[in-house]
């Protein structure tokens, strides 16, 4: 089976957690399974974003690690490793490196990073007319970092279904 790319651009989210996990796992469930591995597995690719740049954050499945529903968020032309000296380059932004960005950016400027903390609290709480610009110079543009975090936290009510879901990045972000 060949790469399968579906455009979901401009998808739009219900505002509750449940409701997001049953449209993008129901949108999973149309995929066609694959019959075997290597060139016969079935793997997908969806773009579910466009940023204000032009690049896209996609999800990937089935992501490495096999774990059913599980999907990896990914940005075209992003190495968010471009600061970690022998890291080798990944477009998959980690809790880590979003941590390490929003400690970047409350340090440059605090007041500034209230206002995106408030837009970041937006995001976990289902929330739609997320202001996306802010003007910072250190890490990536609030954009990516923004939209990235929408899909790391639905990825996470996904994959921790029963448990706490988003709450655990979220906890974290709020103890910067």
């Amino acid at each position: 089976m060949a790469d399968i790319t579906i455009n979901k651009l401009n998808l739009v989210l219900p505002e509750n957690r449940r409701d997001i996990r049953k449209l993008i796992v129901e949108m999973f469930l149309l995929e066609e399974p694959g019959t075997g591995t290597e060139n016969n597995a079935s793997r997908y690719t969806y773009n579910v974003e466009e940023l204000n740049d032009g690049q896209l954050i996609y999800l990937r499945r089935p992501a490495y690690l096999k774990k059913g529903f599980d999907f990896t968020i990914n940005v075209n032309n992003t190495n968010f490793n471009r600061n970690i000296k022998g890291k080798r380059s990944t477009k998959m932004p980690s809790h880590p490196h979003i941590l390490n960005d929003l400690l970047q950016k409350k340090e440059e400027n605090i007041n500034t990073y209230k206002l995106l903390f408030a837009e970041i609290e937006k995001i976990y709480n289902c929330k739609r007319n997320i202001d996306y610009s802010f003007g910072f110079n250190s890490g990536y543009n609030s954009d990516l970092i923004l939209k990235c975090l929408k899909w790391l936290f639905i990825e996470q009510d996904i994959r921790d279904w029963s448990y706490s879901g988003r709450t655990m990045l979220f906890e974290s972000i709020k103890n910067i």
